[in-house]
């Protein structure tokens, strides 16, 4: 593709991806056809196939974008210090203020899962096993180090997840509180949950 037409064919992508998250957050996925992606973008239904392959494709490239992301903020909050309590804190606010910033976006990658083919669910449950994996070996190192106390680390994992995760489905551009405060306050709840023995 030549330099000229390949930023315009990616602008192309990146409208019909956004169309499709605004269409799946108000319709559902099975509500939402391809011609309302397509309409919502600005342009024919046949162009929305010049670019992707269906319209479960669109779903598989929202989904695998939203958890790589959440998966990379994951691994930069373990690697930003070598104590497992300010690794804990700072997954925790990364993982929340994501969730209610891209709070549209996070509802399609975690409630519309089962829509997803059989191929491309077995690659983002893999993500999700890895954003699980890092979280519980994060837990699992806190108590070793004696700083957080829980009878059941894997439990205790996925407990800290659905925080973030739960806050997609609540969260309002216009509520009372903004993600920073959300974060915030999340990170005094995950020290409880964690049983930390120390304060921040």
């Amino acid at each position: 593709m030549s330099q000229v037409t390949e930023p315009v064919a990616q602008d192309a992508r990146s409208r019909l991806v956004a169309a499709a998250v605004e269409s799946f957050a108000s319709k559902g996925f099975h509500g939402t056809t391809t011609r309302d992606i397509a309409a919502a973008a600005g342009m024919s239904p046949a162009a929305l196939y010049v670019h992707h392959r269906s319209k479960e494709d669109l779903l598989y490239v929202i989904s695998k974008a939203g958890h790589e992301r959440t998966l990379q903020l994951v691994e930069e909050g373990v690697a930003s210090s070598p104590d497992p309590v300010q690794q804990l804190l700072a997954v925790i606010r990364g993982f929340t203020v994501h969730h209610a910033r891209g709070h549209t976006g996070a509802r399609i990658v975690n409630y519309e899962l089962a829509a997803l083919s059989p191929a491309h669910l077995d690659e983002i449950v893999g993500i999700r096993r890895a954003i699980e994996q890092r979280v519980r070996r994060l837990v699992d190192r806190g108590v070793e180090d004696g700083v957080f106390e829980t009878s059941d680390p894997r439990m205790t994992s996925l407990a800290l997840l659905s925080l973030g995760i739960d806050v997609a489905r609540w969260y309002r551009d216009d509520g009372a509180w903004t993600p920073e405060q959300i974060g915030d306050h999340y990170c005094e709840i995950a020290l409880r949950i964690v049983g930390a023995s120390v304060t921040r």
